[in-house]
């Protein structure tokens, strides 16, 4: 029903909703300068951690935040993630779970609830000082590029 007419309305949806998740997939059709999909880049990660935690990431990757909610999505990144490991013969293991929507603000949140966040985290003072190039260092991990 439109809001301002009253009046009732339908909209045909087809192909177009399978582009939104497809974009992880192949971020090339929305921008040609960005053309690693997500199973490379989550290979990646994994690849540049100590060769004695690899196995153990790629039995436990746990999809989290409102992004991975697509259908078919955590069976998608998990099909893409064993063509590209398959040489290595690695055991590729995508978890979704109940907490999936939320996993994001939830860990946030109990990250803000330490007391450790106060030391970590940039203040409102600090940004009037530096200003938006702060967001450039964190320091846990040091400066970002």
């Amino acid at each position: 029903m439109n809001a301002v007419t009253k009046q009732p309305f339908s909209v045909e949806v087809g192909y177009e909703r399978f582009l939104g998740p497809e974009i992880f997939f192949h971020p090339e059709f929305s921008n040609p300068d960005f053309t690693t999909p997500i199973s490379e880049i989550v290979d990646t990660c994994i690849q540049s951690c100590p060769i004695d935690v690899r196995r153990p990431l790629y039995k436990n990757i746990v999809l989290s935040g409102v992004s991975t909610m697509f259908r078919d999505f955590g069976r998608r990144l998990q099909r893409d993630l064993k063509r590209v490991v398959d040489a290595r013969l690695m055991d590729v293991q995508v978890i979704s779970h109940h907490m999936q929507r939320y996993a994001v603000w939830f860990g946030g949140s109990m990250l803000a609830s330490t007391p450790e966040f106060y030391q970590v985290c940039h203040t409102k003072k600090d940004y009037e000082e530096c200003g938006p190039s702060i967001c450039r260092h964190n320091p846990v991990f040091g400066a970002m590029t």
